[in-house]
């Protein structure tokens, strides 16, 4: 099969924004169908094309997956991502279907999702960087869709670690270059050793958009502020690039990284539970759910760090990173979905079920997707010289446990009165519902569908292991029972603590704002602020929207290049 058909896979979704731009009068009738878009990266999952070698971009550029069987992770990831990304866009549709600024929405989601789609086939650092770089920006025009003044702080707090985290990975990606004799292939990449600088640049780059403690910053203030869609997609998938991109662009096996690896392990311990904690003092389910977040990539770099600890056993790691990425994934997208769902409409009986399915999938419910990637990552863990840690899986599990529960009852809180107060009735409309509920059900189908995941499931389906997994749901839902019974509360001190990455953000912007009493030839030249504040007033409203076509223009023609 021939390998050109990597191209539609990242360019598809820019082909679809020039239809929108090009034909207005069909804009309305095309949104709908933009789900589609992510159709060739789910037939390239399950086909098998030799990747494709596109010299005429750089010397080593190069597009495509391995074969079948011989690249799980990317595969996997390809998959998982393609899916929340289609599923997310219907969503998307219904609930922006009404908005003044919709096409500026949908060009900053389909260059989002081109990004990620081509930093998953990427096979070169420069390839994966430029999709990165297209994904993480246009998240922030996401991020600040909704307008006014929440957003624009969690904007600005995202557009400034976004910022840091590109120069701290084009960094590393240059010293990359270096340490492998001037090679861009990132199978290249892995056997060649690292230095500590070139590890630490990487490890805190990608580290900042995947969100672990202490990078985490941007998450619980961007997904309160994001629509439900893009907060689906940001948490369920574009965070997840952060953990691909240590997956490949450091080496498999590297004296200072099996050295770090306790380390990283720590603080991927760490991560687990300060989500829990203070995602228990949420008073919002988005907060809470961001928060769910942090703590379940705490996880992923676990993973990560063990397959560094253990280099000889880099597959088996391989494997279990794309069972827990692909469970986190769908079952954190679907939830993200079903609290947009409850903005608008209260839940019946059968919109609680598909509440409850991801969040007991994340818990670890045997004959779920997290049941399996739990089983399989505690299997993976007894054989490492950190078998003593074991037990602290086990209790962040009983702590996933507790923050679901706060996530479901603040969902139920925030629902309308009655639905006669929901003026907005995009919630009962059946492609939402449809496109929320097909996520909502793929931690219990993908078991089945998936033969390596059936695997895990079945293994944990054992007395010994089913066990393992029950205890702490079961011990969770005794507290909370208590907690509703005695009438517990949060106490008041917890609810009015506040991130401080607002107060940072603002500081800065204080520092670049002009100061009181200059003349106005003496603030131009010491202030960048001042020729921010001209600029947009020059563009007035249209400023996130020009960024948007400037971006497109700029990278259409860096490949026609």
């Amino acid at each position: 099969m021939t390998g050109f058909l990597w191209l539609t896979v990242p360019l598809t979704p820019l082909l679809a924004i020039i239809a929108l731009v090009l034909w207005p009068a069909l804009r309305d009738r095309l949104m709908p169908w933009l789900w589609l878009v992510c159709l060739p990266a789910l037939w390239l999952v399950w086909s098998t094309p030799e990747p494709l070698v596109l010299t005429w971009l750089w010397p080593g550029a190069e597009w495509g997956l391995g074969q079948l069987g011989s690249d799980a992770v990317g595969r996997a990831f390809l998959g998982f991502t393609a899916l929340l990304w289609a599923a997310a866009s219907v969503f998307s549709w219904v609930s922006q279907r009404a908005h003044a600024q919709r096409l500026r929405y949908w060009v900053f989601w389909l260059l989002a999702l081109s990004g990620n789609l081509l930093l998953i086939i990427a096979q070169d650092g420069a390839s994966y960087y430029v999709g990165f770089t297209m994904m993480s920006l246009s998240a922030y025009g996401l991020v600040v869709h909704n307008g006014g003044p929440g957003p624009r702080h969690a904007g600005r707090v995202y557009l400034q670690l976004a910022i840091l985290g590109e120069m701290l990975i084009y960094a590393g990606l240059l010293m990359r270059i270096f340490e492998a004799n001037g090679l861009l292939n990132l199978a290249d990449w892995l056997p060649a050793p690292t230095n500590t600088l070139t590890a630490v640049l990487l490890i805190v780059g990608f580290g900042l958009k995947a969100g672990f403690w202490p990078l985490h910053v941007w998450l619980p203030l961007a997904h309160p502020a994001a629509p439900a869609a893009a907060s689906a997609v940001l948490s369920g998938a574009m965070i997840k690039a952060g953990v691909l991109g240590l997956w490949r662009f450091l080496p498999e096996a590297d004296p200072w990284l099996q050295q770090a690896a306790p380390v990283l392990v720590g603080i991927g311990l760490i991560s687990a539970f300060f989500g829990v904690v203070v995602g228990l003092y949420q008073v919002k389910a988005k907060s809470a759910l961001a928060y769910s977040s942090v703590s379940q990539v705490g996880y992923l770099l676990i993973i990560v760090s063990l397959a560094w600890l253990h280099p000889e056993q880099r597959a088996l790691w391989g494997g279990v990173l794309a069972l827990y990425a692909v469970h986190h994934g769908l079952a954190k997208g679907a939830l993200f979905m079903g609290a947009g769902v409850a903005m608008h409409q209260r839940f019946n009986r059968w919109y609680w079920v598909l509440m409850a399915l991801p969040a007991l999938a994340l818990v670890g419910l045997p004959l779920t997707s997290g049941g399996a990637a739990k089983t399989a990552l505690k299997a993976a863990f007894e054989d490492t010289t950190l078998v003593s840690w074991l037990v602290l899986l086990t209790v962040g599990s009983f702590g996933t446990a507790l923050l679901l529960a706060r996530v479901i009852w603040l969902t139920h809180q925030m629902q309308p009165v009655a639905d006669s107060d929901t003026k907005n009735v995009s919630g009962t409309h059946p492609a939402m519902l449809g496109s929320w509920a097909l996520v909502c059900v793929m931690p219990i189908a993908l078991p089945w569908l998936w033969l390596e995941l059936r695997s895990a499931m079945l293994y944990s389906l054992s007395i010994y292991a089913s066990w393992a997994l029950l205890w702490p749901l079961l011990l969770a839902a005794a507290l909370v029972f208590a907690a509703l019974k005695f009438g517990w509360r949060t106490p008041a001190f917890l609810l009015r603590l506040r991130s401080p990455a607002p107060l940072v953000a603002f500081q800065i912007k204080r520092l670049l704002s002009p100061r009181r009493g200059q003349s106005p030839a003496s603030e131009a030249a010491w202030s960048a602020r001042a020729l921010e504040r001209r600029w947009n007033r020059f563009w007035q409203k249209g400023t996130v929207a020009m960024t948007a076509w400037v971006l497109m223009v700029l990278l259409l023609l860096g490949w026609l290049w």
